[in-house]
């Protein structure tokens, strides 16, 4: 964020003893990722960096200067040294004899593989031209909230010298591309001394003889960018405040009823997820007088739009005086407005060569008082898509304080995002997992069947909500979880499912954290063992309150939201063999399993009109990672059958007609088969996963 905080600076990080026994490959990874490690620096996925290397040629055998530049959809932060592609320099060269100009330039990215080193077959990215013909060994080409604020600057031509001099040059706008390139190569041969250059509306280009004198020139120039902006930024930015800014809890109660309305209105053909962010510079922007204008003025970075859509939609919400029923029941319209307006952009500035019309709906939805919400396809994006607003906002915000701020025209904002280059990228991006874009709330998710179905949906590209009582072993379930499947894709609530307000709290987190909800799966469990003269009333009750009051409040909460998205709704029942075939010694938990299979017959017949889909899986005899059979369940049982706990597993095991033990991994599976569109016209239904046991049979 731009701030008149003198602690702003950017730190150098470059750790010359570290670096000095590198190759000039790893110092390049090593740069690009100390850049990387900072938004002031560049955005996710944003800018690329480069090294001009002598290598051995592999088939001559003779010594040949070879590009090292990061390739296409890369990270610098998170880069590694298969990230970059490789290009022969004396052949990058040669592409200027078949260039045949600036009306054919994209078709020159088919011969970029031409070039290609060493058979590397990572894609080289359309910025390649642009580090080639930059006559320096190093290239960082950053996008810096700073720098952009004077590049989307009505006057930054003249802001870039006032501020730098002759040290950084300036060239207009010019999309990125072989010409660009030409461009860059020209104004470094007329300027030799020259250290880099701002280019209009879009970043910053630096270089240098070695790798860390180009990392320490970027540093230096953005750190010299933050300076001038701090002394030049002395009054009120965006116009000053212009609505209050509600308290924390307030802003995530309005976030949790917005999201899920948002996300069915825009969600019925694809699922979307969402992410809030309700940062300080959010709301600095949303509760500002400039609030409207500069939001319709759309992004100015090409970065910034791709992710962002060219401008954000603006809900209508008054936090002085909140009425959130009529914002909500305003929502339709507003989406509506929405949709209609980026179909008019697109017809005024298709070209006969247009790929056709993509999602019209908005990404970034912004709230005076509350925040932003965005949603994507999946919640890294959807996050993704929010920081690069805020890097749009920390440019609005610097432009419109010492200049006028300048969004990228129109026709060269669609141009961007409807290029054909860009069309063919998206193509090459691989299939939708099966629950991509859908959420997963998992009760007693904990447990050996919870964690082992939270899994199973994340596998197929689910985010998942893991709520459990259990507090120490769901923090453990979470960071296994986050490491397989990563930290933008697992959330945890702790939640006791007999408690309503507890159960309104995880809910009201789910949505807040990814948008709303598409399947629950009602796991939370116990078990107990006693015969009927033995069996207290406080024991029948528990078994009463969380294997079927439970299922009934986690249930109720989840219809109540499905029928707010109004784009059907998915619950899954994890049962037992008990709740069909009676045991001796367990009156109460058969009886408790019963009444959840009942429950969801009728929560079955309730849904169905509103594409609700609820199913039952019967497991039986699940030892292993259970919880229920880490404590007295375990004994009670063997006791009811006479045996030693050791010989549990195998008693089970061998009644079952098909004499094989069941695993938690064998119920998950059931589960995401009814979780998913494989079972898109099953409801009301049981599968029994116990290995076969014929006193269970549902017919």
């Amino acid at each position: 964020m731009l701030t008149r905080n003198p602690g702003a600076r950017l730190e150098n990080l470059w750790d010359e003893a570290r670096a000095a026994s590198m190759t000039e490959a790893e110092r390049l990874i090593y740069r690009s990722n100390l850049l990387g490690s900072d938004k002031r620096v560049t955005n996710y996925g944003g800018g690329n960096t480069s090294a001009k290397v002598m290598e051995k040629d592999p088939l001559t055998g003779g010594e040949v200067e070879v590009l090292w530049v990061k390739g296409s959809g890369g990270d610098v932060g998170t880069i590694k040294r298969d990230g970059f592609s490789t290009l022969y320099m004396d052949k990058l060269r040669a592409l200027k004899d078949v260039y045949r100009g600036v009306d054919f330039e994209d078709e020159m990215v088919g011969y970029l593989p031409h070039c290609t080193f060493n058979l590397n077959p990572r894609a080289a990215s359309i910025d390649t031209p642009l580090h080639a013909y930059v006559p320096k060994p190093h290239v960082d080409h950053m996008h810096p909230d700073a720098i952009i604020a004077i590049a989307a600057s009505a006057n930054s031509r003249e802001l870039t010298q006032k501020i730098f001099g002759d040290e950084i040059g300036w060239l207009p706008w010019k999309r990125p591309g072989y010409e660009l390139g030409l461009w860059l190569e020209k104004f470094c041969l007329e300027n030799p001394d020259a250290r880099g250059l701002v280019l209009e509306s879009h970043g910053l280009f630096t270089w240098g003889d070695t790798a860390r004198e180009s990392y320490e020139t970027t540093i230096e120039i953005i750190n010299k960018a933050i300076a001038w902006f701090e002394e030049e930024i002395t009054g009120e930015v965006f116009g000053g405040q212009k609505v209050p800014t509600l308290e924390p809890a307030e802003r995530r109660s309005v976030a949790s009823r917005l999201m899920p309305v948002i996300r069915g209105l825009i969600g019925a053909d694809e699922g979307k997820l969402g992410h809030f962010d309700d940062s300080a510079a959010v709301l600095e922007f949303v509760g500002s007088n400039a609030l409207e204008s500069l939001a319709a003025l759309g992004t100015s970075c090409p970065d910034h739009f791709l992710r962002t859509k060219i401008r954000p939609l603006v809900i209508d919400f008054d936090p002085a005086h909140p009425d959130i029923e009529k914002t909500v029941v305003g929502l339709p319209a507003a989406i509506e407005a929405y949709r209609a307006d980026y179909a008019a952009y697109y017809e005024r500035c298709k070209r006969e060569t247009s790929p056709a019309m993509r999602d019209p709906n908005a990404v970034v939805y912004l709230v005076p008082g509350v925040g932003m919400i965005t949603f994507a396809k999946d919640k890294a994006t959807a996050r993704i898509s929010g920081e690069f607003y805020v890097n749009a906002i920390n440019v609005m915000r610097g432009a419109s304080s010492v200049s006028t701020y300048c969004g990228l025209p129109e026709q060269e904002a669609f141009d961007i995002e409807y290029w054909l280059l860009e069309e063919a990228k998206l193509q090459r991006m691989p299939k939708p997992k099966a629950l991509a874009g859908k959420i997963a709330l998992v009760t007693g998710g904990a447990g050996g069947i919870g964690k082992a179905t939270a899994a199973r949906l994340a596998r197929e590209g689910a985010c998942v909500m893991l709520a459990d009582i259990d507090e120490p072993a769901l923090d453990a379930a979470k960071d296994e979880l986050t490491s397989a499947f990563g930290a933008d894709n697992v959330r945890s609530v702790v939640m006791n499912v007999v408690s309503e307000d507890a159960i309104e709290t995880g809910y009201k987190d789910c949505i807040v954290e990814f948008g709303g909800l598409d399947i629950l799966v009602s796991n939370a469990g116990l078990a107990s063992s006693a015969p009927i003269e033995e069996t207290s009333l406080a024991l029948w009750n528990k078994n009463i309150d969380i294997l079927a009051t439970g299922y009934f409040l986690v249930s109720r909460e989840a219809f109540k939201l499905f029928r707010t998205q109004k784009i059907g709704g998915n619950v899954v029942f994890v049962a037992s063999k008990n709740g069909l075939a009676a045991s001796p010694g367990a009156s109460a938990y058969c009886t408790a399993k019963a009444a959840e299979i009942h429950l969801a017959r009728c929560l079955a017949l309730e849904g169905a009109s509103a594409g609700i889909r609820v199913n039952v899986v019967n497991p039986d005899a699940v030892l292993r990672g259970s919880k229920i059979w880490t404590g007295e369940w375990k004994e009670q049982r063997a006791a009811a059958y006479n045996m030693g706990v050791d010989e549990l597993e195998a008693h089970y095991r061998d009644r079952s007609m098909l004499k094989r033990s069941v695993y938690p991994e064998d119920i998950a599976e059931a589960i995401y088969f009814f979780a998913s569109d494989m079972s898109a016209k099953s409801t009301g239904n049981i599968v029994n996963v116990d290995a076969g046991n014929a006193q269970s049979f549902t017919r």
